[in-house]
């Protein structure tokens, strides 16, 4: 008796697992869940746990052994996605990013759209001017600390919290007068809703940078926004297609294109190169979410998407879930008590300092700090500089992406942008998207303040491996430069190789098509002349003109033939 009822507790526990998910304020949630539970019922767990009701803005995401970042899908089973073994580590993440978030209906909404956009801007993927910033950083004070208070904020308090992987003491005296001043008197909520109108305004507002290379090795960052696709390159923005110009997104191995129309007579095609073929893919399941989410109009729209033109080849993939038009609709409706939200300022973040909690993080004494930032005054330069041979489209109303000026802090005016090093080098500590050879590629824009901008970066931070002096910097440059030469025509020989090979593979496999369908059609000839079945549509076929012509002239004389052929082979078998 003790005996079974060990062999069917143990059984339990093989068909349950625990999951713990890492929410937007940095606590954790954790539950156990059936080994054949998707991912929809997490979710809601989540939501419930959240009292959240406008959920179809968020989304789970995990890494999988390969350091592969991936969104969970809510109708597949969660162990069948997670190649590592329970227990299972995910994170909640702000999936589709609201076009207008001051105007998402519930406060709770808001408060953890918040929470992703101020992590955004202190990994450096929300880049904007010196004042914008200042702002910005403003407004987090007044809704974690409240109002200026002498007694409880002494000198310099604001220098003690890290809003930015870069800042300078003039920006930090900035931030300090505006909370002192402009803001007095705001409710944590009226501070939030503000710093959304803010944010929301930035061209780099809900940007997820997937790292990537362009057709000549230079590397590049893809991304997808409420607005359209984006493509970050170097120093400036090189590329925005709406979503209503993108026509096609196709993935094939490590090659991921974009078709777009931005006139009537005028078609585009982007290339570009990811790291690995599950980075590829992930990027194109992204990008398909994402058009279906922002640019249909009924969630009944949502058909099945193929990453080739051949319906034997690639992969298949269907967006599950609302539309944001959808979303908006149903939000309008929701009537109950705003929630309370119980906000987490004083709680310690793990992957970012919480602004209320600590020093900032300095690996260097403050005057070897350096501020970056450039000037807003110079417009986007066209793609003429740029190896690409597509057109271009520029809708910014200045370069956002940064140029870094050396100790020039303290002598500029707001006419600057900060946040940024000398290219756009985001990274998510948490969750990293990896990337095989950045790590030489952005070598030459470390950050000295801490803060990582790559993830060799931050496995060397974790280890305690110091970083370069500036004095070795400009050589290893130099290097980096020579490195990235040969690693550009490695890639161009790599990916003609590569080219041929998927040209061969689809020969073969048109080949292998081809004689499937014959073999199917020789079944079915044969089913029509020989069998007795007495079925209407065949009786009719059969008593044709032409079928009895065809049998007569062509089929028989093709039976005898064969006939006689296997009776002449077997008379050899025979014999010998």
């Amino acid at each position: 008796m003790l005996s079974r009822f060990m062999s069917g507790s143990l059984r339990n526990l093989e068909r349950e697992y625990s999951c713990t998910v890492r929410l937007l304020d940095d606590t954790e949630y954790t539950c156990t869940i059936q080994r054949d539970a998707k991912g929809q019922y997490l979710f809601d767990l989540i939501c419930h746990h959240l009292n959240l009701l406008e959920k179809d803005y968020f989304g789970i995401r995990y890494v999988d052994p390969d350091k592969q970042r991936h969104w969970l899908e809510f109708t597949k089973s969660i162990a069948k996605q997670m190649k590592s073994q329970p227990p299972f580590t995910m994170c909640l993440r702000v999936k589709f990013y609201p076009p207008e978030p001051a105007a998402l209906k519930e406060e709770i909404t808001r408060y953890l759209v918040f929470l992703q956009i101020k992590r955004d801007l202190y990994h450096g993927r929300l880049l904007c001017k010196t004042s914008d910033a200042a702002m910005l950083a403003a407004h987090i004070l007044q809704a974690e600390i409240g109002d200026y208070d002498p007694g409880k904020h002494p000198e310099g308090y604001s220098s003690k919290f890290q809003f930015f992987p870069k800042h300078s003491e003039k920006l930090e005296r900035r931030i300090a007068d505006l909370h002192k001043t402009e803001l007095i008197g705001q409710t944590p909520e009226t501070s939030e809703r503000n710093f959304l109108q803010k944010a929301q305004m930035l061209e780099t507002y809900g940007v997820d940078p997937h790292p990537c290379k362009d057709v000549s090795g230079n590397p590049a960052f893809l991304a997808f926004t409420p607005f359209g696709f984006v493509v970050l390159q170097g120093n400036k923005r090189v590329h925005f297609l709406k979503w209503n110009e993108v026509t096609k997104l196709k993935f094939e191995g490590r090659t991921f294109h974009i078709y777009a129309n931005q006139r009537e007579d005028e078609k585009i095609i982007l290339t570009y190169f990811a790291p690995t073929p599950e980075a590829c893919k992930h990027l194109w399941k992204c990008g398909v979410e994402n058009q279906a989410f922002y640019k249909l109009e009924k969630s009944s729209q949502v058909r099945t998407v193929s990453s080739s033109n051949l319906f034997f080849k690639g992969s298949r993939f269907r967006y599950s879930g609302r539309v944001a038009k959808e979303v908006m609709e149903q939000s309008a409706k929701i009537k109950r008590e705003p929630p309370e939200i119980h906000r987490a300022g004083l709680v310690p973040s793990r992957s970012c300092p919480s602004i209320t909690h600590g020093p900032r993080l300095s690996s260097v004494p403050r005057t070897r700090r350096r501020a970056v930032h450039i000037s807003i005054m110079e417009g986007l330069e066209s793609l003429r500089d740029s190896a690409h041979s597509t057109p271009v489209r520029s809708v910014s109303h200045g370069e956002f992406l940064p140029r870094s000026r050396s100790h020039a802090a303290d002598h500029s005016g707001d006419r600057t942008a900060v946040i940024s090093d000398e290219a756009y080098s985001p990274s998510d500590s948490v969750l990293p998207t990896p990337v095989a050879e950045h790590g030489a590629e952005l070598s030459g824009s470390r950050q000295i303040n801490g803060a990582p901008c790559s993830i060799e970066e931050e496995k060397e931070s974790e280890a305690g491996t110091p970083m370069r002096g500036e004095g070795g910097d400009f050589a290893a440059d130099s290097r980096v430069g020579q490195q990235q030469q040969h690693a550009g025509e490695g890639d161009s020989a790599l990916s003609e190789v590569e080219q041929v090979n998927k040209f061969v593979l689809s020969v073969l496999r048109l080949l292998l098509v081809t004689i499937g369908l014959l073999f199917v059609l020789l079944l079915l000839l044969i089913i029509l002349t020989e069998s007795d079945l007495d079925v209407a549509f065949l009786r009719d076929i059969r008593q044709t003109p032409e079928f009895e012509q065809f049998h007569s002239e062509y089929f028989c004389p093709l039976r005898r033939w064969f006939a006689c052929k296997l009776r002449w082979v077997g008379g050899l078998l025979i014999n010998k």
